[in-house]
């Protein structure tokens, strides 16, 4: 038998009897470092502070008493979306669960296998040494991951495969997904048509499809995805995508259609109800929209990343649909159920401010979106779509100072920056012309600003805090050539005399395709990219992958 001593598992049950049997199987393979964690919110902090090599996770965490707050899907979902769950932990899902749709949910999320229950000691010493092998065959790509240095990963991957023939598929997959990563796409997109050239495999088409969307070609992304729906119909990140796809396209309703469809085989996956419940509001279906988000709202209750904006999103639903009485007390529950969440009082301002117009409140609509825009500048992570809507708002109101207000601090997101036209097209949208025109000159004036004290910084051999400097003004206008110019060039200076650093590299690469799409014939264009290339091989980076 192998020796499993070093690896540290967690357990995640709350049945005290079924915890202790799992340790006595361990200990009978040896294993011996176990921490247990009896619910999801308490497994979300263990492993947000420590790297477990083996988590045991049993489906059902409600202890048999009904209503106990996440399941293991649910959990496995924060997990992944929120970035937690380390490359190197093994992820099992421990179920006895009949139904098909739960099953269906938790499959989707990939971990890394799913067990059923009952199970022996030596189908989970099985389970664990096929995991651990698979583990073992990438650490040479995880390290070098950990590092930062992708490029090398790549070339790693390329090692992987000759190393490991029967993972040779794998490696493949892997790699792709580090070019797309890169913003790569022709590289990512020829090694999925390699595959499938070989055989049809699923995930394959998906990252396909995802080369061909982000590329722009929708018709052809759409086509892709209806192929492989039809092959497989239970590939579910397939629908998510062709929903995207939809919509880049203008058709909001055939995303609805499409997630509806897929909300009907696995309807546990909060992510995909949330994206359901803006699809069918932006589709003009209130009805569709309010289930979703009532959904979402009760199955996030006991999540450690429930987010208010769930509710703000159900009172729009409910007052399309004219239920004023129902969007009231949505509110009320979002105020007591969200005390202590930062993003608290904008969401109830906006709610409630939504609600006063809906009853003919002007005064105290009014009052709401002052409450709102003030909350707004304390409030973290709000996305775009809820700030957007109070510039709306508040545009509606003549508020124009509070509307201009919240676009330029979107603007100055570190997170999430919204770009000059971006926040230009806002104001036009919505007809304000002369709004439109005092954002631009007022960014225009802060992004010259940047330039000249980059530039300043670069005169006194401060490369790094002038590249910070203009990464500040790249946000405000990312197509604006003169600042991508200057960025690239100053990346490529502090690369050159002070040392190669991978990330600050892989970012110039990444810039530089950008130029050579928007600017490629220029003479400036080709000298920096001989000096970007001279200083990859003064470092003895590799050039190819």
């Amino acid at each position: 038998m192998q020796d499993y001593s070093e690896l540290s598992v967690l357990l995640i049950d709350p049945s005290q009897p079924m915890r202790t049997n799992l340790r006595g199987m361990l200990n009978q393979a040896g294993i011996v470092r176990i921490e247990d964690a009896l619910s999801a919110g308490t497994a979300i902090r263990q492993i947000s502070k420590k790297q477990y090599d083996i988590i045991l996770c049993e489906y059902d965490l409600s202890g048999g008493v009904g209503d106990g707050g996440q399941d293991g899907q649910q959990l496995l979902e924060d997990l992944r979306l929120h970035n937690i769950l380390s490359r190197w932990s093994i992820f099992f899902m421990l179920t006895s669960e009949g139904a098909y749709s739960k099953v269906v949910s938790a499959a989707e999320l990939a971990p890394n296998d799913y067990i059923l229950k009952p199970f022996t000691l030596e189908i989970l010493l099985q389970r664990i040494s096929r995991a651990i092998g698979r583990r073992t065959a990438f650490t040479p790509v995880y390290q070098l991951l950990d590092q930062g240095l992708v490029r090398e990963a790549i070339a790693a991957t390329r090692a992987g495969e000759s190393t490991h023939p029967r993972m040779a598929t794998e490696f493949s997959r892997l790699r792709a997904e580090l070019h797309f990563g890169l913003g790569e796409l022709s590289e990512a997109e020829l090694i999925y048509h390699t595959i499938l050239a070989g055989r049809p495999i699923g995930w394959a088409h998906l990252g396909l499809a995802r080369c061909q969307h982000d590329t722009g070609r929708f018709d052809e992304a759409v086509l892709t995805l209806d192929k492989l729906i039809a092959q497989n119909p239970k590939f579910m990140a397939a629908y998510d995508l062709l929903a995207r796809t939809h919509e880049a396209l203008g058709q909001p309703a055939q995303a609805k259609r499409v997630l509806e469809e897929a909300v009907a085989i696995s309807p546990h996956m909060v992510h995909r109800l949330r994206h359901l419940g803006t699809v069918a509001y932006d589709a003009g279906d209130p009805a569709v929209s309010e289930k979703a988000f009532k959904q979402v709202v009760a199955k996030a209750k006991y999540s450690e990343f429930r987010d208010p904006e769930d509710h703000v999103n159900l009172v729009k639903a409910l007052l399309k649909k004219g239920d004023s009485s129902q969007a009231g007390g949505v509110i009320r529950d979002l105020e007591r159920s969200m005390r202590g969440n930062d993003n608290l009082e904008a969401c109830r301002a906006i709610s409630s401010a939504l609600l006063m117009e809906s009853m003919g409140n002007g005064n105290a609509a009014i009052s709401e979106l002052n409450a709102a825009v003030a909350a707004v500048y304390g409030a973290r992570g709000l996305s775009r779509r809820i700030r957007l809507g109070l510039v709306d708002s508040c545009l509606q109101y003549k508020l124009d100072k509070d509307a201009a207000g919240v676009v330029i601090g979107m603007m100055n997101d570190d997170d999430n920056a919204l770009s000059l036209e971006d926040a230009v097209g806002v104001f036009e949208k919505a007809g304000r012309h002369d709004l439109a025109r005092g954002v631009g000159e007022t960014v225009n004036l802060q992004v010259g600003e940047l330039l000249d004290s980059a530039a300043n910084q670069m005169e006194q051999g401060d490369h790094k805090s002038a590249v910070y400097t203009l990464s500040l003004a790249l946000r405000k206008a990312p197509n604006n050539l003169p600042v991508l110019y200057a960025t690239v060039s100053a990346m490529v200076r502090q690369l050159d005399e002070l040392g190669w650093e991978a990330a600050t590299g892989e970012q110039a690469g990444v810039l530089l395709q950008r130029l050579g799409r928007m600017d490629g014939e220029n003479e400036e264009f080709d000298r920096l990219v001989q000096m970007y290339s001279g200083t990859q091989r003064k470092y003895g980076i590799s050039t190819t992958a």
